[in-house]
């Protein structure tokens, strides 16, 4: 396997030539419904944007991460909740129901030495936190991105391009 050296600039064009989306156009319709299933209400935007950003963050994906991170911005999220959600298990800047879906992505995405990824205590803290309907729209919000990771890190879309048009 060839490595490229940390040192080396990364190329601002993106891997694959061709939009993803126009080789599979049917990729429009699952895109909306993911988007509006996981703007239901039942779940803040915001809480979705940020676990959305961790998912980026978690998976190394430029892209999502500075995607999720422009979204936040538009939302008026301050700059210090948005810089500590790679550090929000000891930032003062979350309250406990997002700290509650931040730790569902994060045992969702990384493997865990101790058994079942999201264990039963972290459930029951979620659930302390989401009724059924808004658990059942952030598991669909850390599934969205999930969608969309293996994009991300294939294709390599230009990061901070517009999201309709990371391709040009």
């Amino acid at each position: 396997m060839e490595t490229r050296s940390i040192t080396a600039e990364v190329p601002m064009v993106p891997r694959m030539s061709e939009d993803p989306a126009q080789l599979v156009p049917e990729l429009a319709e699952v895109s909306a419904a993911l988007f509006k299933a996981t703007g239901n209400g039942s779940v803040p935007r915001t809480t979705i944007s940020l676990v959305q950003l961790r998912a980026g963050q978690i998976v190394a994906s430029t892209y999502l991460t500075v995607l999720h991170t422009g979204f936040l911005r538009k939302a008026g999220v301050s700059e210090e909740r948005i810089t500590s959600v790679a550090s929000w298990q000891d930032s003062p800047y979350f309250t406990s129901a997002e700290r509650a879906a931040l730790a569902l992505v994060e045992a969702v995405l990384q493997p865990s030495a101790h058994g079942d990824r999201v264990s039963d205590e972290l459930y029951a803290q979620a659930c302390e936190h989401y009724d059924a309907r808004a658990l059942a729209t952030l598991t669909f919000a850390i599934g969205q991105v999930s969608f969309f990771i293996p994009v991300a890190l294939i294709a390599k879309p230009v990061p901070g391009r517009s999201f309709t048009d990371p391709w040009k």
